[in-house]
Order: C-alpha cells, then sequence, then structure tokens
C-alpha cells in the first residue's frame, strides 16, 4: 500500500522515538519511494522543529549545545545537580587533593561539599573558590588564567602551566555533552584545552552531569569516554546509555 505524506511523516516520528534515530535508506526502502522523497520529509519535519538531520539519518533534536551564561544554566536541572553534587560529596577521602572544574554542576558539589581531613581543592571556577573559602578546614588553590565571563571561570595558557606544577587524586569535571561515540565536550575551544591539562594531572577522572547532557555535542573536545572513571548523573539516563557506559568500563552512579 502506497502511504501519503501525512502517513509517512507519522510513522517516521514512529520510528525515530523507538529507536532513537532513523535511516533515509532504510526509509526509502520501507516505504518504496526515491531518497529524494525521504529527504524532503525529513526536511519538512526538521521545519516543524520534530527532529533533526545529521548525515544521512535524523534524530528527535539538535546534538549540538549553545553557550550560555553560568546565571542562566543555574537555573536548569536544578534538583538534579543538587543530589548529583551530594552523591559527589560522598566519594572523598581524607587528605585528597582534588580539582574542580568549572560549569553550575561543579558549583553546586562546591555548595554541598562536607570538607573530608586535610582536604585541598584547586578549581578554576571563580564562584567555587569564592564558596569553599568560606570553609577554615578546606586548603583553596584559585587558577590564574583569562577570566572566561559566561562561565565565572578562568581558562588559557597561564591556568594550563600551574597545572603542571601540582598531582592530584581526583578531577571533578563538569561537561556541556557526553556522546558515546565522540566524547565529553564543552562550548569552548580553550576550556577544552584546560579540562585536558586537568586531566593529566588527576588520577581519577569524575564526570558530574544531569541527564541531559547525554546525546548532546559542545565546539570543544575534551575527550574521549576512555579516559572517565566514574559519572554521577541523575535517573533520567536511558538505559541503553547506562548498559553502553557499564561496557566501556566507567562507573555510573545514579544520583
Amino acid at each position: 500500500m502506497v502511504l501519503n505524506i501525512a502517513e509517512r511523516h507519522k510513522l517516521i516520528l514512529k520510528k525515530l522515538e523507538e529507536n532513537g534515530f532513523v535511516e533515509v535508506t532504510d526509509l526509502s526502502k520501507e516505504f518504496d519511494v526515491s531518497l529524494v522523497t525521504i529527504r524532503k520529509d525529513l526536511k519538512a519535519l526538521e521545519e516543524k522543529k520534530l527532529l533533526f538531520r545529521s548525515h544521512g539519518r535524523a534524530i528527535p533534536s539538535n546534538p549540538y549545545t549553545t553557550e550560555n551564561h553560568v546565571n542562566v544554566k543555574e537555573k536548569l536541572q536544578t534538583k538534579e545537580k543538587i543530589r548529583i553534587a551530594s552523591a559527589a560529596g560522598l566519594i572523598l577521602e581524607p587528605n585528597d587533593s582534588i580539582i574542580i572544574a568549572s560549569g553550575t554542576s561543579v558549583i553546586e558539589f562546591a555548595r554541598h561539599l562536607k570538607p573530608v581531613e586535610g582536604l585541598t581543592v584547586l578549581t578554576a571556577s571563580l564562584n567555587t573558590a569564592l564558596i569553599l573559602s568560606e570553609n577554615p578546614n578546606i586548603d583553596v588553590i584559585q587558577l590564574g588564567g583569562i577570566v572566561r565571563r559566561s562561565s565565572s571561570s578562568v581558562i588559557g595558557p597561564i591556568s594550563e602551566k600551574m597545572l603542571a606544577e601540582f598531582t592530584f587524586t581526583k578531577l571533578f569535571l563538569g561537561v556541556d555533552g557526553i556522546d558515546l561515540d565522540y566524547g565529553l565536550t564543552t562550548t569552548n575551544s580553550m576550556e577544552a584545552s584546560l579540562n585536558k591539562e586537568m586531566i593529566k594531572a588527576a588520577h581519577k577522572i569524575i564526570v558530574l552531569a544531569d541527564s541531559s547532557k547525554f546525546g548532546r555535542k559542545g565546539f570543544g573536545r575534551i575527550c574521549g569516554l576512555h579516559e572517565v572513571d566514574q559519572i554521577i548523573t541523575d535517573s533520567g539516563i536511558d538505559e541503553k546509555t547506562k548498559n553502553r557506559l557499564f561496557e566501556l568500563g566507567i562507573d555510573v552512579t545514579i544520583a
């Protein structure tokens, strides 16, 4: 039976919801129409903001994240970030020397951090440094460098040079995107460069990311998932993603 445009669109969206993606070639064969027809279908659905076209396929939404000011990002997924922050605090051990990177998830971590004996924190985040400096039981080191106003954090060669002088037990890293194939990303290339140096300086890499970050990509690539030891996220993560992370040897904590 030949399907009309409305019927094809309905089935395309149904398959997209079930599988997480659709392929142009598969749809062409299944509906017995040309590749050109399917591309037109996907273009029409994309114009209605119902999907996002990418490399011969379509996915539910645009995976590329845009840069927002820290004040805006703080208002997103706040309950999830608080739970993630509390779970991250349980990882701390006496005499830990840790890096807290930048981003709203790690700022929330700083707010809920209960200091252990002999804790030293180095951070790129100005807000994190201010929060932790109020606690006399934490030694705080603020990285120097270029102030990135949108995230209230520092970046650049001065920051990277400072990092080379230290070694740390743990890195608590916030990201803008986690793609299972591409890895961790952020919206700023200089921040990505600094994050790479943080990874080199730390023994254990812990990512704090709410579930909205999965399937997303930022402009600057930080690293592949093979470099990550643990991800702390919320219950919104889907089973397929969680199982894939387990297969990659990553410890997944659901807060």
